[in-house]
């Protein structure tokens, strides 16, 4: 975007008013009334359940809803009329937080699937004409490629940006139309997060128009320029850019004030639990002590999740694995869990929700040996124990026959949690585990791994986030190409300290 139009538009480019949605007895929206100004930020804050998802469906058309109006551009319409068409149509594009371009295809391919392949005679692709279209599409959009990179060499902040102009290039003007990120940067490592983010604010200082859900408040602060918070489906604040910081938005989100210091342990260490040996490249030694939660930090490559998936047997490996002194045979799933390993992946979707199955599923299906009698499942115990993990754990659900897929992302996550912790593990392998959920959901997850932790198991948690990292851990490893480069112990444990460790560190051998 080259335009120099200013920021300084305040006239209303999207207004949303009384827009109503219910789902059965469930209220997803109440009159949701919000104005996004003219070449600005606007932030869409609130926790998991907030009613984010369901108004950013019916701006996109994808749900219907009950009440309420939509005015983009001065053209009024009826919101329970809103079709994906008419979205595209009035100028409403969204990049939602998984990848949605094509690796395996070049930049221009990827931009043209989101206009059109134009052909010749015989219906032959016209790749000068492709390129050429591309070439204008990145220009505008500042994106220094050549339009025949395979978008898969690309780092993740530049695919996510190739998927914006992609949304972006039909605008008939320079920037016509609103852009809805929905939790762009919930995949992208920490480095990565600062390039998006300075390009959106190039593209908002070009006179774009953007409304940003988000959950990491951080970016917020850095992008916004006014902010807008929901809570059980109401707006309860809209503030402006000067009114914002990250303690008042973290209490309008949560409904209360979040004590980040709390998450951090205070007592001592018991007997080690853990023993590693061989399983970095360097060869270095591992140990986590019972009561202990040890953070592994490091960029996108640095093995901190292969480490995991080593432990847990998921990847061939070899070394010297002890839990409590016993020995643990590597590349044996069944083994690990038997050895008391628990494993939360990073990819929740992917690797850990079943999404179709019900909550109670989703739980029992980590001990079912314990509910089989003879060769029928004791269904009612199943059920009992199933009630009482998601009171335990603070499950939102209708009921424990609902959907996992009907759940925020926030109650998946602890639905995923009381499935592996009702085992009982001793070691606790966490990989991004409050990765696309809000601060309350947060809090309460740090507060359920800091439980069992207490209660002598050990833990060991990769998380990008490095100000989650010092606040929750007591110890942190740092690893760069598979290699252990640092460790820090909890009087040295710091956000700065961890930054300078992983982007200054290099492999001692």
């Amino acid at each position: 975007m080259t335009s120099q139009a200013g920021i300084g538009h305040t006239s209303s480019l999207l207004r949303i008013t009384d827009v109503s949605k219910a789902y059965g007895g469930t209220q997803a929206l109440a009159g949701v009334s919000l104005e996004v100004a003219r070449g600005s930020i606007h932030a869409l804050l609130g926790g998991n359940g907030s009613g984010k998802s369901t108004l950013i469906k019916i701006l996109a058309g994808v749900v219907a809803a009950d009440a309420g109006e939509l005015q983009l551009g001065g053209v009024v319409q009826d919101a329970r009329s809103q079709t994906p068409a008419r979205a595209r149509a009035c100028g409403l594009h969204f990049v939602h937080q998984q990848s949605s371009t094509f690796p395996d295809l070049s930049i221009a391919e990827n931009i043209a699937i989101g206009r059109g392949y134009e052909t010749g005679v015989g219906g032959r692709v016209k790749w000068s004409a492709l390129k050429r279209r591309a070439r204008e599409v990145m220009r505008r959009f500042d994106l220094d490629q050549d339009p025949d990179t395979l978008v898969g060499d690309l780092g993740p902040a530049m695919q996510m940006m190739v998927a914006i102009a992609r949304a972006l290039q039909g605008q008939e003007g320079a920037h016509d139309g609103v852009l809805v990120l929905d939790e762009p940067t919930a995949s992208l490592p920490r480095h990565e997060v600062a390039l998006l983010l300075s390009a959106l604010e190039r593209y908002a200082r070009a006179g774009q128009t953007i409304m940003y859900v988000s959950h990491r408040l951080d970016e917020v602060m850095a992008v916004a320029h006014r902010a807008t918070v929901l809570q059980n489906g109401h707006v309860v604040a809209t503030r402006e850019r000067d009114e914002l910081d990250e303690d008042t938005l973290a209490a309008l989100i949560v409904g209360r004030a979040v004590d980040a210091a709390a998450d951090r342990s205070v007592g001592e260490p018991g007997a080690v639990v853990l023993e590693a040996r061989g399983l970095t490249r360097d060869g270095r030694a591992i140990q986590v002590h019972g009561g202990e939660v040890v953070g592994l930090a490091g960029l996108l490559g640095s093995g901190r999740t292969t480490l995991l998936r080593s432990l847990f047997g998921e990847v061939p490996a070899t070394g010297d694995v002890r839990v409590d002194g016993h020995p643990v045979r590597l590349g044996d799933t069944r083994r690990a869990m038997r050895a008391g390993f628990a494993y939360i992946p990073e990819d929740r979707p992917a690797d850990a929700a079943f999404a179709d199955l019900s909550v109670r599923e989703n739980i029992s299906i980590a001990a079912l040996s314990t509910y089989w009698k003879r060769l029928h499942i004791r269904r009612r115990a199943e059920r009992d124990e199933t009630r009482r993990l998601m009171r335990a754990f603070g499950v939102r659900a209708a009921s424990d026959e609902s959907p996992l897929a009907s759940l925020s992302g926030g109650n998946q996550q602890k639905v995923i949690l009381a499935r592996w912790l009702q085992r009982a593990p001793r070691v606790l392998l966490l990989d991004e585990p409050t990765q696309g959920v809000d601060v309350g959901a947060r809090a309460e997850i740090h507060a359920l791994i800091r439980e069992v932790v207490d209660a002598g198991a050990a833990a060991l948690l990769v998380t990008s986030d490095f100000r989650e990292l010092a606040s929750v851990c007591d110890r942190a490893i740092v690893m760069q190409h598979g290699c252990v480069t640092a460790e820090l112990t909890r009087a040295d444990l710091q956000e700065e300290a961890l930054n300078i460790a992983v982007y200054a560190g290099r492999p001692e051998s």
